[in-house]
């Protein structure tokens, strides 16, 4: 099936949503209010309609009414909530972008009227986190304050390399949730997988335990190779 999205704001994160879907070989319409920006998402290659997108008008000149989901990813959160509500009404998988400094008791408020909500500083920031930590730790998602899924390449210094799934012990705050052979898909883990290096580990775990789950996972040399050490 060929999914049509339509995308409200051409901004940076807009225009690059955007990009990714066409990548992706699926059809974009770009909503976007300002002139500027509405001609530089054009000359990108685009269909893009100016106008406001909190108006039912210009989402319908946008194909919302057979569109299959509409990304809300201007930095107003009114226009974001408004575009929502007329794509919820057309039946449409609604995205609404949230930025960073709204409370939490704003974000529960739209949280429940929408599908999905993303904070693109906060997206843009676990990718800085991965950077940061280098290539055997990887942060995939901040699920809460204190909650993080985090994936693991095991080295041939970690600790639990040659070890079965079901000899690792982690930390009483931590839980596995997949486990993938080098060069394979991640999948479910099974007992008796064995942990090899190049072997991968998605681990949930509460930020306090991170270094300790981080330490038997890759030990201190591990670490330190992670961090940009030899």
């Amino acid at each position: 099936m060929h999914m049509k999205f339509c995308i409200i704001g051409a901004g940076r994160v807009g225009l690059r949503t955007a990009r990714v879907l066409r990548e992706e070989g699926y059809d974009v319409t770009i909503v976007e209010v300002d002139a500027d920006r509405a001609g530089r998402a054009r000359s990108a290659g685009f269909t893009v309609v100016e106008g406001d997108g909190s108006r039912e008008s210009v989402l319908e000149e946008a194909g919302v009414t057979d569109a299959d989901a509409v990304g809300a990813l201007t930095s107003d959160l009114n226009v974001n909530f408004a575009a929502c509500m007329v794509a919820k009404h057309h039946g449409c998988r609604t995205v609404m972008r949230i930025d960073d400094d709204y409370r939490e008791e704003i974000y529960r408020t739209y949280a429940d009227q929408v599908d999905e909500i993303v904070y693109p500083e906060r997206l843009g920031a676990i990718g800085a986190k991965n950077a940061l930590l280098g290539g055997n730790i990887q942060a995939i998602a901040d699920i809460a304050a204190d909650l993080q899924v985090s994936m693991f390449t095991i080295t041939p210094e970690s600790p639990v390399s040659g070890y079965t799934i079901s000899e690792l012990e982690l930390p009483s705050r931590s839980r596995l949730l997949a486990f993938g052979k080098r060069g394979d898909a991640m999948s479910i883990p099974l007992p008796d997988n064995s942990l090899e290096p190049g072997d991968r580990i998605a681990v949930l775990t509460e930020m306090e335990a991170l270094d300790t789950v981080r330490q038997l996972l890759l030990g201190e040399e591990g670490i330190a190779a992670a961090n940009g050490g030899a």
